[in-house]
Parts: C-alpha cells; sequence; structure tokens
C-alpha cells in the first residue's frame, strides 16, 4: 500500500504521521529542483522513525535535470547512494515517459525482502487509521489501513475513545468488500 503525503510545507504533520506508520520511505526528488525544505522534513521523520529511504530522482527526462546535483545534495543528508560506497538505494524516474519504474519497483521489492516485513492473517483485526471526517450521508468515515488479522465487516472497533460497529467496508477501487487482510486500506 502506498500513503502519499504532499509535499507542500502545509502538510508536515501527515507527513511526521506517515514515517511512522511505513515499513519503507519513498522519497521523491525533483532532478530539476534538488532538495527542498521540505526534502529535508521528510527525512528527518523518516530518521526519527527508523525507516529506511530509497530515493526516486524524478524527472531525469527534463533538460535542466541534474542527477549528480540532487546526489549531492543528499549528501549532507546521509543519504549515500550504492555506487558512493554508501546504502541508500536510489532511481532515476520519469513519471510521464515511465523511464526506470520498474527499477524503482525493484529497489522497493528487495528493501522489503531485507526487512523480510511479516504479517499475521489470522485472529482479530489491528491497523491505523490514515484519515476520518463525517459524510453527510454515511457519518463518521475513516480509512484504515489493516496491519494484522483479519478485518471483516460487522466487526466492533475502539480508537482511542471511539468504539462503534462497521457497517461498510469499501476498498480503493470504491467496491464493497466484506474482508480486509494486513495491507489492505478499507474505508470504515
Amino acid at each position: 500500500t502506498f500513503i502519499d503525503t504532499p509535499g507542500h510545507a502545509a502538510f508536515t504533520e501527515m507527513r511526521s504521521r506517515g514515517s511512522k506508520l511505513t515499513d519503507v520511505v519513498v522519497l521523491v526528488v525533483a532532478a530539476d529542483d534538488g532538495v527542498k525544505p521540505q526534502t529535508v522534513e521528510a527525512i528527518n521523520h523518516s530518521k526519527a522513525a527508523k525507516v529506511p529511504i530509497i530515493v526516486a530522482i524524478n524527472k531525469c527526462d527534463l533538460p535542466g535535470a541534474n542527477v549528480q546535483k540532487v546526489k549531492n545534495e543528499l549528501l549532507q543528508y546521509e543519504l549515500i547512494a550504492e555506487e558512493l560506497s554508501g546504502d541508500t538505494l536510489f532511481a532515476e524516474v520519469s513519471a510521464t515517459t515511465k523511464k526506470n519504474l520498474d527499477k524503482l519497483k525493484e529497489n522497493i521489492t528487495l528493501q522489503s525482502d531485507l526487512l523480510d516485513l511479516k504479517a499475521s492473517f489470522e485472529g482479530s483485526a489491528s491497523g491505523v487509521i490514515l484519515e476520518s471526517r463525517i459524510d453527510k450521508g454515511k457519518g463518521p468515515v475513516s480509512t484504515v489501513l489493516v496491519t494484522n488479522g483479519k478485518l471483516k465487516k460487522g466487526d466492533f472497533f475502539v480508537s482511542g475513545n471511539t468504539r462503534g460497529k462497521i457497517r461498510a467496508m469499501i476498498n480503493d477501487d470504491g467496491k464493497n468488500v466484506d474482508l480486509a487482510f494486513p495491507s489492505t486500506p478499507v474505508e470504515i
């Protein structure tokens, strides 16, 4: 599951929460922009949460792209590419031309294998609430990421001092589902 935390300065708290619940952070840096204050903030949040970082240098297809400049700027934050004898995985990508997106996916898979990430599919579910809102037609709605166990329609839940019963679960395709397993985001 990918959780996108916006780069805009107003979303600092969202980036902080996001780095605390992730297994791997993919830091996207524009090759024509370089390291910005929000990039540094995301690096600091990730390091504080002790989460490994994979760097995706985007917009490598643009004429003003300077990949080496980005790599040099990241050196001061201890993000050293493997080719420079570091341990940070880098991918030079272009979202528009789809260049090297397969390499980025490969890096994510490699990092996940190294971390030996596992979850239990049995028992009651536990998870993280990513966001909540009040919907006029549905009432209180939360987007939940299941981290362990099985979440079923009709289950009771507790979050802080709030409790309730799951009346409906909607997956990322907007379809009603009755069951959600680990790494599955659902709206309840």
